[in-house]
C-alpha cells in the first residue's frame, strides 16, 4: 500500500530541480520550446527570466504538496492515535465486563467424588444487622411476632446447656429464636434464610450434649416447641406419626393405653426431632436397637425450602437410596425433620430388674461379656460404678442405700416363664464372675426403685457441684470383647487426674458414658482425660461415639475413626444437600481450617 508520504518520480525530479542548477531533459527540453516562443521578449528591470519564474512557482508548489502532505499525513497519525486508545480502553473494559460476569457465573462442578478440607472455602453467610432486622419482618408475617423471641436470655438457652460439653461462648446465639408451628411455616423460613443467606440451628429437648445446637455462626434458631403433636396412630401397622416436639416419655405414656410402647429411651426431656438427630440409643438397645431401628420415615425440609418425605409406611422398601437412614444421625446439618413415622412395638407381657455388685468394675465388665456369649435375651445392661454409686447415695435421690461398689443393672422382658428363666442365668452368671450380691425385684414398685437409680446417674453427679464447677459428659463403644480392658483403664485414668468423675453406660452393647466435673482451671485436666479415652476407643476398633454424636466435640476424632476420605465424603454430602452451610454449620465436619492449635494432637 502507498504511504501518504509517498511523492510520485515526477515530483522527486521537479524537487531535485529546485536543489540543482541543471534541469533534466524533458524539462528542458520545455524550456527550449517555451523559450522559442517568447525568448524575443526581454525581461523587465529588476524582474525575473522566465526560467527563474518557472523554477520558484514549481518549487513553491511543490513545496505547498508536501505541506499538504504532511500536515495531511499528522492528521491520520493523530486520529489512528486516538483510535488506539478507544481500541484499548474498549479492549480493557470488556476484559473487566466479562471477568466480572464470570465470576457472577456459578464454578463449574467438582468432577471428583470427595471434597477434602483444603478444597473448601469459609462460608459466606450475611448477619449484618440490616439483613438480619428486613428477616425479622418476613419472619414476623410466617409465624407471627409473639413466636419470635429476640430476649438475651432465651437466645442463650438456646445455644448450650450447663451439661453440654462445649461451653456457651458468647458470640454463639443466635439473633432470634422462632417458634414455627407447621412443615409449611417452616419451609417458608428456610426459603428466607436461604435467600438471604442466614445460618440456622434447630432445636426441640435441648438435651444434647456436645455442642449439637451451638449457634457458632449466630443467625436463627428454630424451636420446635409449637410442633408437639402425635399426629396418627395406626395400631394395626404398629406406627405412629408424631411432629419433633414430642417427647418419647409423653409417647410411650400414650402408647401405653393401646399396650403399645416405643422403645429407645435416652435421657429424661430428650424429643423425637432431636432423636433422630442425634441417632441415639438408651438402656433398652440392647435388646431393641438404636433409633434407627425405629424410624420409617421422615418429613424433612431442606436448606432452600424444598419438603421431601424419605419413604412410605411399609416395614420394607427397595425402593431407591435410603434416605432416611442418610438424615437419622445428621444433627441437622442436611435438613430439618417436621414429621416422623416411628414404628412400635407391643408392650412384653411382663418385665423384671435385677442388681448385682462386684469387687472391681473389670469384673462387672467381664460379667457383661459372659451375660452377652451366653445369649440371655435380656431387655438391658447397664453398668454404674463405685463413684456413681456413691454419687447416688450422698444426692438422696432414691429411697435406697446402695453398695458402694461397681453395680450391673438388668432389666429382663417376655412371658412370665421366660422372665424367670432368664434372672436364673444371669444369676449363675454373675456368682460365676464374681459378684459380691444378686438382688431382683419380687413387684412393679420394687422394679421403679432398682432402675431409678439408673435413671438419676446424671443428676446425681450434678449434685456434687461446687461454685463455677462443669460437667463434661461423654460416651465411647468398643466391640463387646475390648469393653473390660478399656472401662478399667479409663477409671484408673480419671482416679489419676484428681477430678471426680464417674463411669455408667449401656455396657450390653459396649457402650459407656464418663460424667466429669471439672472447674476452669482444670479445663485441660478434663479435656486430656476425655480425649485419651476417646483415643483408646479408636483404637481398640471402636468409635468416638455410642449414642451421643459428634457435634462441635468430637468432629476431629472422625479422620482417626473413619480415615480422612471416608470424612471428605460426608463433607462432599453435606454440600451437595447444603451448598450454602446453612444448615447447623460446623457441626460433624468442618467446612473450614481449624486455626492454629485448634486440635489436639492424635
Amino acid at each position: 500500500m502507498m504511504s501518504v508520504l509517498h511523492i510520485s518520480r515526477r515530483q522527486l525530479a521537479l524537487q531535485s530541480t529546485c536543489k540543482s542548477s541543471t534541469p533534466p531533459p524533458w524539462l528542458a527540453r520545455r524550456l527550449r520550446t517555451t523559450q522559442r516562443r517568447s525568448y524575443a521578449s526581454a525581461p523587465e528591470e529588476g524582474g525575473k527570466s522566465f526560467k527563474g519564474q518557472l523554477y520558484e512557482s514549481t518549487a513553491q508548489r511543490i513545496q505547498k504538496e508536501r505541506e499538504e502532505q504532511v500536515r495531511f499525513a499528522t492528521k491520520r497519525q493523530l486520529g489512528s492515535g486516538g483510535r488506539g486508545a478507544s481500541m484499548l480502553f474498549a479492549v480493557a473494559f470488556s476484559a473487566a465486563v466479562g471477568y466480572y460476569s464470570g465470576t457472577q457465573k456459578p464454578p463449574q462442578p467438582a468432577t471428583t467424588s470427595t471434597t477434602p478440607l483444603a478444597a473448601t472455602t469459609p462460608p459466606k453467610h450475611d448477619t449484618s444487622p440490616g439483613n438480619l432486622q428486613a428477616a425479622w419482618t418476613d419472619f414476623r408475617d410466617i409465624v407471627g411476632a409473639a413466636n419470635i423471641s429476640t430476649q438475651r436470655s432465651e437466645l442463650e438457652s438456646h445455644s448450650g446447656s450447663s451439661w453440654s460439653s462445649h461451653p456457651l461462648l458468647a458470640h454463639e446465639v443466635p439473633f432470634a429464636v422462632l417458634k414455627p408451628a407447621s412443615t409449611e411455616e417452616v419451609a417458608l423460613i428456610m426459603k428466607v434464610c436461604h435467600d438471604r443467606r442466614i445460618p440456622v440451628t434447630a432445636y426441640s429437648g435441648g438435651t444434647s450434649l456436645e455442642g449439637h445446637f451451638a449457634a457458632t455462626r449466630g443467625g436463627i434458631c428454630i424451636d420446635f416447641t409449637r410442633m408437639d403433636r402425635i399426629l396418627a396412630l395406626h395400631k394395626d401397622d404398629l406406627d405412629v406419626v408424631v411432629q419433633p416436639a414430642v417427647g418419647w416419655e409423653r409417647l410411650n405414656e400414650e402408647l401405653a393405653a393401646q399396650n403399645l410402647f416405643f422403645p429407645p429411651d435416652p435421657g429424661p426431656g430428650a424429643m423425637i426431632g432431636g432423636m433422630v438427630g442425634t441417632g441415639c440409643s438408651g438402656t433398652n438397645s440392647y435388646r431393641y436397637g438404636t433409633m434407627k431401628e425405629w424410624v420409617l420415615s421422615l418429613t424433612v425440609v431442606l436448606a432452600d425450602g424444598t419438603v421431601i418425605k424419605t419413604r412410605q409406611r411399609p416395614r420394607k422398601s427397595s425402593a431407591g437410596y435410603d434416605l432416611t437412614r442418610m438424615f437419622i444421625g445428621s444433627e441437622g446439618t442436611l435438613g430439618l425433620v417436621t414429621e416422623a413415622v416411628l414404628k412400635v412395638t407391643v408392650k412384653p407381657q411382663q418385665t423384671s430388674v435385677a442388681v448385682s455388685a462386684f469387687q472391681t468394675v473389670r469384673d462387672a465388665a467381664e460379667c457383661v461379656f459372659k451375660v452377652v456369649g451366653a445369649g440371655v435375651p435380656i431387655a438391658a445392661i447397664e453398668i454404674l460404678d463405685d463413684v456413681q454409686m456413691k454419687c447416688i447415695n450422698d444426692a438422696g435421690m432414691t429411697t435406697k442405700q446402695w453398695a458402694e461398689a461397681p453395680t450391673l443393672f438388668f432389666k429382663f422382658a417376655g412371658t412370665p416363664s421366660a422372665v424367670k428363666e432368664q434372672i436364673a442365668q444371669v444369676q449363675k452368671l454373675a456368682k460365676a464372675t464374681g459378684s459380691k450380691s444378686f438382688e431382683f425385684a419380687k413387684s412393679q414398685e420394687e422394679q421403679l426403685e432398682l432402675w431409678s437409680a439408673r435413671k438419676e446417674a446424671l443428676w446425681s453427679v450434678t449434685s456434687q457441684q461446687k461454685e463455677g464447677d462443669h460437667v463434661w459428659t461423654t460416651d465411647v463403644a468398643v466391640p463387646i470383647s475390648h469393653l473390660s480392658t478399656i472401662i478399667e483403664e479409663t477409671k484408673k485414668h480419671i482416679s489419676e487426674s484428681g477430678l471426680l468423675g464417674s463411669i455408667v453406660g449401656h455396657v450390653g452393647d459396649g457402650n459407656f458414658h464418663s460424667i466429669l466435673l471439672w472447674n476452669d482451671s482444670q479445663h485441660a485436666v478434663a479435656e486430656e482425660v476425655v480425649h485419651r479415652m476417646v483415643k483408646r476407643a479408636i483404637e481398640l476398633e471402636g468409635t468416638a461415639t455410642g449414642e451421643h454424636g459428634i457435634g462441635l466435640v468430637k468432629r476431629d476424632y472422625l479422620p482417626h475413626e473413619l480415615g480422612e476420605s471416608t470424612v471428605d465424603a460426608m463433607r462432599r454430602l453435606k454440600l451437595a444437600f447444603d451448598p450454602l452451610c446453612l444448615l447447623n454449620c460446623d457441626k460433624i465436619v468442618r467446612v473450614q481450617r481449624p486455626k492454629p492449635g485448634e486440635v489436639m494432637e492424635w
